[in-house]
């Protein structure tokens, strides 16, 4: 470890170059053939298996596990992929512990989960390493659809789509594919370029084509996409971020949590990545927890975590939680921000806090505060819908969509974070996709209600 650790104020470097490998390697390392078939064998294979209900794809999950226990991984990673395209991150990113892990019987017998998400990392990852694409498109229809957003809903809807023999057209905002995959997820939890590397093996079905740098209210319209295409479909997340609105946000070194993420996701070497010596992180989500933990393995000396309400209501789950604090990140709960100060009027010295008071009166400040030391911090308290037509209907800052992903205007679907019901899971943005998809195809054949 290198001596600015102790330098104070925002710098890059703080680590050597093998602390800076080893801290963001891989948080997982794969399962070997033998560890898989040892982890499968665990399962006691429910004919109702309530792992499958919690799995918002509906992966059938004891199957795909007696195929790895037979040695036939690559079956098994069919059968995940049938229903999640997107199978291999999902393995890496998704909160097993509490959907499909949570509810396994082995969890609730010995508290100990058969390990789902990485039995699935094993078998996806035996079958992308192959030559090909596992699945074959269906004879070209003719049809075309608009893809807006290539994040996880725009990819598993555009690969449903041209898997039935459509042609997908993905619009991006961005200079490269994946979405929150790509750019919003923490570098430890999918290392080496696999969101990268994932989307090239999706789009190796063919019948897809991404266009960059087009952003869906910015010289791409709606109704030109609706005259041009047979439909449309609309997964571009959640583009604008939320203000604080308190004073002294405007200082230098507050900035917003998901752009940090990102940089470091997009970074070739992240000894240039500038970290504080003492960073605050307000938010009660994953993306504080990746946003904390990172700065941490950046070298940051004092990382905490601030959040308004109660444990109770943290978003993030319990597995982030602990690994927070097991890194370092220490977590304060009922606290709000109400200022950001400044030593020399330019740059963020510290941030004051009014305890919380969250009960059958409703949210409150106390008048109580406290001030935490910081000269770095991330602001984590969600974003919000941006670019987005006012002739569709929205609700809460979200796409107002029906069980199928069907909009208020006839020939455009939505989902993902875009969408009402829709949230920050991959995995959640891969089954709106795919059911968009579905009924997108049902509707182009007359098969549609």
């Amino acid at each position: 470890m290198q001596n600015s650790q102790r330098t104070p104020g925002v710098v890059p470097g703080r680590l050597d170059d093998a602390t800076y490998r080893s801290n963001f390697d891989d948080l997982h390392p794969p399962l070997d053939a033998h560890e898989a078939r040892v982890a499968a064998d665990r399962c006691y294979f429910c004919h109702d298996a309530p792992c499958m209900d919690a799995c918002p794809t509906a992966i059938d999950i004891p199957m795909f596990i007696r195929q790895i226990q037979s040695g036939d991984p690559d079956n098994a990673a069919r059968t995940i992929f049938e229903q999640n395209i997107l199978g291999g991150m999902c393995a890496r990113v998704c909160p097993t512990e509490t959907l499909c892990e949570e509810v396994c019987v082995r969890q609730t017998a010995e508290a100990k989960p058969v390990e789902i998400g990485q039995l699935q990392r094993y078998a996806t990852d035996q079958l992308m390493a192959k030559e090909g694409h596992p699945f074959q498109r269906a004879e070209p229809t003719g049809r075309r659809i608009a893809v807006v957003g290539a994040g996880p809903a725009g990819l598993a809807c555009a690969h449903r789509l041209a898997l039935k023999g459509h042609s997908a057209v993905i619009y991006d905002a961005r200079k490269k594919a994946g979405g929150l995959n790509e750019f919003g997820i923490a570098a430890y939890k999918a290392p080496n370029n696999f969101a990268e590397a994932e989307v090239q093996w999706l789009l190796g079905l063919g019948g897809i084509e991404i266009r960059y740098g087009e952003k869906l209210g910015e010289g791409l319209l709606l109704e030109e996409l609706q005259d041009e295409y047979d439909a449309v479909f609309l997964g571009m997340g959640l583009a604008g971020v939320n203000a604080l609105r308190t004073e002294g946000e405007e200082h230098a070194h507050v900035r917003d949590a998901v752009e940090f993420i990102a940089d470091l996701r997009q970074a070739t070497d992240l000894s240039t990545l500038p970290v504080g010596r003492d960073v605050v992180v307000i938010g009660g989500g994953m993306t504080a927890v990746d946003a904390a933990i990172q700065s941490k393995l950046l070298g940051a000396e004092n990382v905490t975590m601030v959040y308004r309400r109660g444990r109770d209501r943290l978003s993030a789950s319990t597995f982030e939680q602990e690994l927070a604090t097991a890194k370092g990140v220490k977590i304060v709960l009922n606290a709000q921000p109400v200022a950001f100060n400044s030593e020399d009027g330019e740059t963020v010295s510290s941030v004051t806090f009014a305890y919380t008071e969250d009960g059958a009166t409703g949210f409150k400040l106390s008048e109580e505060t406290f001030t935490v030391k910081a000269d770095q911090v991330f602001k984590a308290i969600g974003q919000s819908l941006k670019g987005v037509p006012g002739v569709l209907e929205t609700t809460g800052g979200k796409i107002v969509v029906d069980a199928a992903g069907r909009s208020s205007i006839s020939g455009v679907w939505a989902g993902g974070d875009c969408a009402s019901g829709g949230d920050d899971l991959t995995v959640t943005a891969v089954a709106n996709g795919r059911d968009a998809a579905e009924d997108i195809h049902a509707m182009l054949t007359g098969a549609a209600g």
